[in-house]
């Protein structure tokens, strides 16, 4: 009998954070999902065992990112629906049971985004749409709300569920994004494919926030910035293209008067 869902945890350093995030799968009310960790070359000594609700371990030679990390579990999963979950969330008892409930009754849906909240109590996101310069937006960071079921561009990875009949049509992420962005892009293409994406707000999540990289580390800009481009480039129309650079110049000094600088 097929398991209903895979659940993909991509581990790079995080001995600190997957108890906890382990812990709140085991704890899950839906009991009918197996837990495949993919382990991107830590070297922090992170350990794993079936004491830890851990189904299946992938260890990887060398760290390939998000996009790899989760490609490579996706491939080794069986279930109906894949959802993945980063090392530092915690999800809440019925997160499963929500996406499940909802995924059944919209056939036509082929992303779930999760209620991702951030440990000061504030939305980190509430779904996810794409600002005209490429640049993916969680929906609701930093404020409160978004208590309505509705229709999103696409879920954050952070904590997602996909149906397996859409990645079978679309492919899976483009491991060149290697971390960030690749969720724009996998929308956007399930989008043309006609795919839609349902945010389902009481399916829970706490997240800790880029505990891999940092809120504002270097790294993050330029990953963030290099793959924003791939995103205009692969989806969209000449058109498009060209009215993003003014959008860009618009988001960056929004930003900078906020004093955000580029992590929103």
């Amino acid at each position: 009998m097929q398991t209903t869902v895979s659940i993909i945890v991509v581990n790079w350093n995080g001995k600190h954070l997957l108890p906890d995030c382990l812990a709140s799968l085991r704890a899950q009310t839906f009991t009918d999902f197996e837990v495949i960790v993919v382990d991107n070359d830590s070297t922090d000594g992170s350990s794993y065992g079936k004491r830890d609700g851990i189904n299946e371990v992938i260890f990887l030679p060398k760290n390939v990112g998000f996009a790899g990390g989760n490609n490579a579990g996706i491939v080794e999963s069986r279930a109906k629906y894949v959802a993945l979950l980063n090392n530092d969330a915690r999800v809440g008892r019925n997160w499963l049971a929500e996406l499940v409930a909802t995924a059944e009754q919209h056939p036509d849906v082929g992303m779930f985004a999760s209620k991702i909240i951030r440990t000061d109590g504030k939305i980190d996101s509430a779904g996810c749409t794409v600002y005209p310069d490429g640049i993916g937006v969680c929906r609701g960071r930093g404020g409160s709300g978004y208590d309505q079921q509705d229709y999103v561009a696409f879920p954050s990875g952070c904590a997602a569920m996909y149906r397996r009949d859409m990645l079978d049509q679309i492919g899976l992420f483009d491991e060149r994004f290697f971390m960030y962005c690749e969720d724009t892009d996998l929308g956007l293409r399930a989008q043309k494919a006609g795919w839609k994406c349902l945010y389902v707000p009481t399916a829970r999540v706490e997240h800790l926030y880029s505990q891999s990289t940092g809120a504002y580390s270097l790294k993050k800009l330029f990953y963030i910035e290099r793959n924003r481009l791939f995103v205009v480039l692969k989806n969209f129309t000449i058109e498009q293209i060209v009215w993003s650079f003014p959008y860009t110049i618009i988001r960056y000094f929004k930003m900078l008067r906020r004093g955000l600088a580029w992590s929103e």
